[in-house]
């Protein structure tokens, strides 16, 4: 069969009991990602009283993406991630290209950032729901140019 576009588990963690995204209902958009790890997401209002910043904290999936050229995923939180926990991806959305698929610098895996603007630190349990994937298709201009090639991940592009 002919491998269109997917999930699948980066080599570090093929041992490790993850699970490949599945969508919950039939008319379901996006794709269940859950967490590789256990993680910690510290509090930022606690930084704040000890005069620190507190950096977004990435949360590892152990999954990369393929898919065609012409379509990127985009990564959202789940919407009780933030009712819930406090918890919110500072970018709003993660993009992720085509060619992000078995990129050098980390075989393309895929990540979510959280920044926790509750009153106390917030734990992600290895297996958790974290956000979902939905794949969508992009058109290019009638004078689109590019020509770089992707060397990294977060904020690669452009250097």
């Amino acid at each position: 069969m002919e491998k269109i576009r997917g999930f699948e588990i980066i080599s570090a963690y093929e041992n490790k009991n993850i699970h490949l995204p599945q969508r919950a209902t039939k008319d379901s958009a996006g794709y269940d990602i859950e967490a590789a790890e256990d993680v910690v997401i510290p509090s930022l209002f606690k930084a704040l009283e000890k005069g620190e910043s507190q950096p977004p904290v990435l949360v590892p999936t152990g999954l990369k993406v393929y898919m065609p050229q012409e379509e990127y995923l985009i990564l959202v939180s789940r919407s009780s991630n933030s009712m819930k926990r406090f918890l919110s991806m500072p970018n709003a959305m993660g993009i992720i290209d085509a060619d992000y698929y078995n990129s050098p610098a980390n075989e393309g895996h895929l990540y979510f950032q959280f920044i926790n603007f509750g009153l106390e630190d917030v734990v992600i349990k290895k297996g958790e729901r974290i956000g979902q994937g939905i794949f969508q298709k992009y058109e290019r201009t009638d004078n689109d140019q590019a020509q770089g090639k992707r060397t990294g991940g977060f904020g690669s592009s452009g250097k």
